[in-house]
């Protein structure tokens, strides 16, 4: 019995031992809050882990957030405890940079790979505060079957409002309708913005929803589906998706943005392409939304943070973040490269880049949401 004791403290002191002699880690931890679908993620993973080897005295505690995500991240900034490093798009960006509770972009961040207007939209009263990963517009992603079948001619560049609704006007029939029709704002904007409309002015001063443009583009809009029936009312879509739709071939014309290559390259069963949005009275003007890396003002890392930040906005994992076909970089040398344009449909996927240059930053105040709720239910006894 007594062998069997010494054996047992032996074996607990080796135990006691080895724990004081396990290595400490010493590194900083930077936490990074992101949304993200499954996909996405299984490309952030190994670039997280990549800019660990590269800088071992940091570790990442990666925070991700699929759903209800501003909302989570408002609670972590009202119990002080925000992320050093925060995912953040254009929409959302103004309420807390109004809150100073973001850090402004450092002088010593390379910010020439972007575009004046990309800047902008993630900036609040002058200041950039967040480096752009990518740029979100909206285009025309068309059924070229359906167009052949129905011999209609492919939209091609410049076209106007006229000859779009002419498309459409064309293209419905046996059950397929012309083009997409959702109540979001996001998808009714570029209509009216097109018409030189919109529902906040450009300095942020005054709602525009009673002016004159913005009334042309949303009677155009609301007349697709009341009065030319080229689009589905929302009990002919029922609980099918516009992209549900489009690749079911019910749809020859949807409005929606580069998110949904990478499923419509899988999954789509006919031959697809894109084109700009049609010209209003002002052109063909579409919001320009953006979404990239910001720091917490309070952070206690913010050095560690911004090496982060610089890692995750390098061109090599911008490049990575890419070739999924999910995102158009805001990197202006990925754009132009391989891994943007990669010979995949669309054929025309140039036609992204070209439409940054006529998109406008979709004006956006500190109680936008506020002013969309308001709005909503006008929206909706219009479009229904």
């Amino acid at each position: 019995m007594k062998s069997l004791l010494n054996k047992f403290f032996g074996i607990a002191l080796l135990i006691i031992f080895l724990c004081g002699c396990a290595p400490k880690d010493n590194r900083t931890v930077v936490s990074f809050a992101s949304w993200g679908s499954k996909s996405e993620i299984d490309i952030l993973r190994p670039i997280l882990s990549e800019f660990e080897k590269e800088n071992p005295d940091i570790k990442v505690d990666f925070m991700h957030i699929p759903q209800n995500y501003f909302q989570k991240i408002h609670l972590l900034f009202a119990s002080n405890t925000p992320p050093d490093v925060i995912f953040i798009n254009n929409l959302y960006l103004p309420i807390y940079a109004n809150a100073g509770v973001l850090e402004p972009i450092r002088e010593s961040v390379d910010l020439s790979a972007y575009e004046s207007n990309i800047l902008k939209s993630l900036s609040w009263q002058g200041i950039v505060y967040a480096v752009p990963r990518d740029v979100s517009n909206l285009v025309i992603f068309y059924n070229k079957d359906l167009f052949d079948k129905y011999k209609v001619s492919y939209p091609h560049e410049g076209w106007t409002f006229e000859e779009f609704l002419k498309t459409a006007q064309k293209l419905t029939t046996d059950g397929v309708f012309g083009i997409s029709f959702e109540e979001d704002s996001l998808f009714f904007l570029p209509y009216l913005m097109s018409e030189g409309g919109g529902i906040l002015s450009d300095d942020l001063t005054k709602v525009i929803i009673d002016s004159p443009k913005t009334e042309k583009g949303l009677k155009f809009y609301s007349d697709l589906r009341k009065k030319y029936h080229v689009a589905p009312m929302a009990e002919e879509s029922a609980s099918a998706t516009m992209a549900q739709m489009f690749l079911q071939q019910k749809l020859a014309m949807h409005l929606t943005g580069r998110w949904l290559v990478p499923k419509y390259r899988e999954e789509a069963k006919f031959h697809w392409d894109v084109v700009e949005f049609p010209r209003g009275d002002a052109g063909s003007v579409v919001p320009l939304d953006s979404s990239g890396w910001a720091v917490a003002k309070d952070s206690k890392h913010k050095d560690e943070a911004f090496r982060l930040v610089n890692y995750l906005s390098s061109r090599n994992s911008i490049e990575k973040l890419t070739q999924s076909g999910l995102i158009v970089p805001a990197r202006e040398d990925v754009r132009n490269s391989k891994y943007f344009l990669d010979g995949e449909q669309p054929e025309h996927a140039d036609v992204f880049l070209k439409v940054i240059k006529t998109s406008k930053p979709t004006p956006v105040s500190v109680n936008y949401k506020e002013i969309t709720d308001k709005y909503n239910r006008m929206f909706e006894q219009m479009f229904n």
